[in-house]
């Protein structure tokens, strides 16, 4: 871990503890970090939600789960909260009207959408999503409800995975990861 987390030790420590490190997958070289163990056990999973509403409550009206991970995180933040939750997803995967953004990727490029209708105009929105690499879809997720009318507050990651550049395209925007690497 390099960066120092916005998030309290003990939940740090919590969702470190929870994770699994898996070498070579999805490709060889690569180290994925794995948040199923987090989420399988029901007590620490309800402390990282828990510790990421007290960090926003008060302050935001909806949260913005990217696809997928980011759903499972969402879901039941934006219950803990009172709050609506947005789903920013693959093209094609929402029925219309939809509006889309194209980014690219390292190896290629991809399409976010959203429905407008279900963002109310100046509502404030929390992104969140399980890892933070190079920003695409962040970036698109902040373009989309912006373009809806919404307030992208501020991205909420738990893993921020520096040297990919995601912090740098994401300039001028807050963001808050429990843990970096």
């Amino acid at each position: 871990m390099s960066q120092e987390s916005a998030f309290p030790r003990d939940a740090v420590a919590l969702v470190e503890s929870h994770l699994r490190e898996v070498e070579d997958f999805p490709a060889p070289g690569v180290l994925f970090r794995d948040i199923t163990p987090l989420i399988a056990d029901p007590a620490a999973f309800k402390v990282l939600i828990d510790t990421i509403a007290d960090r926003y409550r008060g302050t935001i009206d909806a949260v913005a789960g990217l696809e997928s991970r980011g759903f499972i995180l969402a879901a039941p933040l934006a219950v803990d909260l009172g709050v609506g939750m947005l789903t920013v997803r693959k093209a094609g995967r929402l029925p219309g009207p939809v509006v889309g953004v194209d980014y690219d990727l390292e190896y290629g490029s991809a399409r976010m959408e959203l429905q407008p209708f279900t963002v109310v105009d100046g509502q404030r929105v929390l992104v969140i999503d399980d890892v933070l690499a190079t920003g695409g879809t962040a970036s698109a997720a902040f373009e989309l409800i912006e373009r809806s009318g919404g307030l992208p507050t501020e991205l909420c990651v738990l893993i921020e995975l520096e040297g990919f550049g995601g912090r740098e395209r994401l300039a001028g925007r807050r963001v808050d990861a429990v843990l970096t690497y």
